[in-house]
């Protein structure tokens, strides 16, 4: 089925980038997109906030904004899917064009700008999956922002915790994002505090029993101050997990001269050590006692396995489905499994952290 996507990878790439998205959104909503039985291992199975994940590689937020293809995503071998990012109220997005590639260098600047249907269709979508018999093994995650035109946060975020909190496994405080003016800004101690312990509230009163984990999802252009101040945050202000990280404002010196003048977030490999470099720093500023799920350039089992080195209990990835292609979960869980065999690891939480010394 990989070269298979070989072949056809230079068609779709003819294709404006959201046409093309847009195609396999229908293609899977109608069955045509095949699907694959995954890797089922021990080795790669954790129990992480009370639930269990089949293995350790997540669908990033960001390709089923919408929460239109769950079951299916689950079918290309994911561990846990990762919906949205989903705002109250419907909103076009930032103008396009607004995704640009860059197959060189697997790299993609997009400036969508939280493009979504809003949170009621979003529950539509959600209610008919969960209300399915059967369903896929896996953790859902729903990752929740807030509309362009807000200007108090936290009512955004609490409204989505009410409505979709009772039905999300973890829910993730998008932050991060570049395209949405202001939404950077929220990455401060002290705002950060405020609105966690407000959200906490909220999810405490209309969660039940059970509430979903809190998560937060920070960018990899935070200086060392900042990530030290917001690593303090996080250990406070009683955060489940951290996400590490969104896309990068950043521009290395090696990417295409007109690609690299695009605005917006750059995502893929040009972003694998830096992610890598975060994920490393905010496991050792929290000492290990806060989850994070490693996110941005993950395409290998060995890109996967250096992020969990450094302190990623589970990974997500986008941009690698659309080079490598639909079974990239596959590959990666498979190269995993090697790669803990090679070191001797029993267990891929054995492998968490190793980069760091723990003597």
């Amino acid at each position: 089925m990989l070269d298979l996507y070989a072949l056809a990878r230079p068609l779709l790439f003819q294709l404006a980038p959201e046409t093309a998205h847009g195609l396999s959104i229908l293609a899977m909503k109608t069955g045509l997109m095949p699907g694959c039985k995954g890797v089922q291992n021990a080795a790669l199975e954790q129990t992480l906030w009370g639930l269990k994940f089949p293995n350790p590689v997540g669908l990033a937020a960001g390709f089923d904004k919408n929460a239109e293809v769950i079951g299916p995503c689950f079918k290309l071998g994911f561990g846990f899917v990762e919906a949205g990012t989903v705002t109250p109220k419907a909103q076009g997005g930032n103008p396009r064009p607004r995704i640009f590639r860059c197959p060189e260098r697997e790299a993609v600047i997009n400036r969508m700008g939280f493009p979504n249907q809003g949170m009621q269709a979003f529950k539509a979508n959600l209610e008919a999956f969960l209300g399915r018999k059967h369903r896929p093994a896996g953790v859902l995650g729903i990752n929740i922002g807030m509309n362009k035109t807000q200007s108090e946060p936290v009512k955004d975020y609490a409204a989505l915790i009410q409505m979709l909190g009772p039905m999300a496994d973890y829910l993730t405080i998008n932050i991060s994002s570049p395209n949405t003016p202001g939404l950077r800004d929220l990455q401060k101690r002290g705002v950060l505090l405020e609105m966690l312990g407000e959200l906490k509230e909220v999810r405490r009163k209309s969660c039940g029993e059970h509430p979903p984990p809190l998560l937060v999802k920070f960018a990899p252009d935070l200086d060392e101050a900042q990530q030290e101040e917001l690593a303090s945050a996080a250990l406070e202000g009683g955060v489940d997990g951290l996400i590490l990280t969104n896309t990068t404002l950043a521009r290395p010196d090696d990417l295409p001269g007109a690609f690299a003048a695009e605005k917006g977030g750059l995502s893929g490999q040009p972003l694998t050590d830096k992610s890598t470099q975060v994920i490393h720093n905010f496991y050792a500023l929290t000492k290990g006692q806060i989850p994070i799920i490693g996110v941005g350039g993950v395409s290998s089992g060995a890109q996967a396995y250096e992020k969990i080195k450094a302190g990623a209990s589970l990974v997500q990835l986008y941009s690698s489905l659309v080079y490598q292609g639909p079974f990239v979960a596959q590959s990666i869980n498979s190269e995993l499994l090697s790669l803990l065999q090679q070191d001797g690891l029993r267990h891929i939480g054995e492998a968490v952290g190793m980069a760091h010394d723990k003597g």
